[in-house]
């Protein structure tokens, strides 16, 4: 039942996309098309990268963050493309990268690389997105004065060496498995926020803004990110493979960690997540477990005060439209929850 309304009561999601398609896209199909003009000799690494930017990594989230800040403080969302374009492969990079750490096969129900091409394929395949994007980001920081050129490239360096740095974090917790505190899982969600947060930042210099606005811009970056970070856990809930690798390979969704300081329903909830194989029907018993469960609840309402807080640093922006966007990409990551 829940399923169902996280998959059809999309109001609030719905407008998210559109926007986020309105202002991304451009960003996107530049990234893409940068990827796959140059064959590969290697055929099958050429049909990885093409699939991973056909079928799996359809990010016009960060372009258009990178946009909608610019736009926010008075700036031509227009002058952003290149760079967005280039945080698109930045960002895509890590996350196969990521997934080769976590042995992650599926991911939305799809095969990742790592899943459908194999450990060695899904490196190389990393690594070209990864010199793709610096070589993005060299010829669109070409045309930034001395001092933009300087703040936007040691923001994003200083943005990746910290997810770096959350994923190393990540793979010390992953012994701890049931026994890992919620706050210290949070500690590297909020690292990994740190792309969200530069990309914010970086559109808000781009647009002209003020250190002050610069700086409003870049915390909602980050509160963004972990609010969706936060909401994937929940979604994760409901894909059996993914809850299985990681408890296998990861560290537990931040719900379940919640759910884990229950000691009525702890055990319970432990015999149900060490199946080798975790069947629908046992998916459903996990949801009917933990999501009513107090701790659970006292998630969402962190995430409630999260979004409250961050509303009334956004207010003292000046653009009604680019408040009234924002609060809805806030308001949306709690929706159905």
């Amino acid at each position: 039942m829940m399923l169902i309304m996280i998959k059809k009561n999309k109001k609030m999601m719905e407008q998210v996309r559109l926007i986020l398609n309105e202002y991304g896209e451009k960003a996107f199909e530049m990234a893409k098309n940068f990827v796959l003009q140059e064959k590969h000799k290697d055929k099958s690494v050429y049909e990885a990268l093409r699939y991973f930017m056909e079928e799996c990594w359809h990010d016009v989230q960060h372009p258009a963050l990178l946009s909608l800040c610019c736009e926010a403080v008075g700036g031509n969302p227009e002058t952003t493309t290149k760079i967005g374009a280039a945080i698109v492969l930045l960002a895509g990079a890590a996350d196969v990268h990521d997934d080769i750490i976590d042995k992650s096969k599926i991911k939305n129900s799809k095969h990742t690389i790592f899943g459908k091409f194999g450990g060695a394929t899904a490196l190389l395949v990393g690594d070209a997105l990864l010199f793709k994007g610096l070589m993005l980001l060299h010829e669109a920081c070409e045309s930034l004065q001395g001092k933009h050129r300087k703040q936007v490239l040691n923001i994003i360096k200083e943005a990746f060496f910290e997810i770096g740095n959350a994923e190393a974090r990540e793979t010390d917790l992953r012994h701890k498995k049931f026994d890992l505190a919620p706050e210290e899982y949070y500690s590297v969600i909020k690292m990994k926020a740190a792309v969200a947060s530069a990309t914010a930042k970086i559109g808000a210099i781009l647009g002209g803004g003020t250190q002050e606005e610069v700086e409003i811009l870049g915390h909602f970056g980050r509160t963004l990110g972990i609010l969706m970070t936060i909401r994937d856990d929940f979604i994760d809930l409901f894909e059996p493979d993914e809850i299985v690798n990681r408890v296998k390979n990861e560290c537990l969704p931040l719900t379940i960690l919640y759910a884990l300081q229950n000691e009525e329903k702890r055990n319970k909830i432990v015999e149900l997540l060490v199946k080798d194989k975790i069947e629908e029907q046992e998916t459903e018993e996990i949801l009917n477990l933990i999501m009513d469960m107090e701790e659970v609840q006292e998630l969402k309402r962190r995430m409630k005060m999260l979004i409250k807080e961050e509303e009334r640093r956004i207010n003292n922006l000046k653009k009604d439209k680019s408040k009234e966007i924002f609060r809805l990409l806030l308001q949306s990551t709690i929706e159905d929850l």
